[in-house]
């Protein structure tokens, strides 16, 4: 699968909920995410643990640049990453934990993330099917982009997980994964 992706700091948290109202993005699940990423040869692999629902693994491809980017996925339930990748596809490179408020906009997810250590994040993720194309998919980020312009900060280039790894001094084995904690302030 793929989706059409931008990510940018996000400065004013209460505006960009009153836009998702204003354009009837209705909020669709606020999710505590824990993201253990691994270390690969190519491409991301990541651990997801959300409160309440079923572990998935995510593999994906994603340019690193600061504009609306392609990422080609896959999502698989924990046993399927089991066969294919091994029960431990690797060491631990890093973790990130997230509170994810999720609002749908047309076919268009927004995501308005409070990562732990690092601030509030603005996501768009426009799916490519074959009614959404790869210019509907584009121009949905667009338009998006243009109404949250106001509580957007500067545009990211890369993932959580590249932003907290430079950050952190020590190896990604100090966290544990099993306890994904709470952000501080929430």
């Amino acid at each position: 699968m793929q989706n059409v992706e931008y990510k940018a700091e996000l400065r004013d948290l209460a505006l960009a909920r009153q836009i998702c109202r204003a354009i009837r993005a209705p909020l669709v699940a606020s999710l505590w995410q824990t993201d253990t990423y691994y270390k690969l040869a190519s491409g991301r692999l990541k651990l997801r643990q959300t409160e309440g629902l079923p572990d998935e693994v995510i593999h994906y491809e994603r340019d690193n640049n600061a504009t609306a980017r392609i990422s080609k996925f896959t999502i698989y339930a924990r046993v399927e990453a089991d066969e294919r990748f091994g029960p431990n596809p690797g060491p631990v490179w890093v973790v990130v934990r997230k509170m994810r408020e999720v609002y749908m906009h047309d076919h268009v997810r927004i995501h308005l993330d409070q990562v732990e250590n690092l601030g509030s994040f603005l996501e768009f993720e426009a799916l490519v099917t074959p009614s959404h194309n790869l210019v509907k998919a584009f121009a949905a980020v667009e338009s998006l982009r243009n109404e949250f312009a106001h509580a957007m900060g500067e545009a990211v280039s890369v993932s959580y997980s590249d932003l907290l790894a430079a950050q952190i001094e020590g190896p990604a084995e100090h966290y544990d994964a099993d306890n994904p904690g709470r952000l501080p302030g929430l």
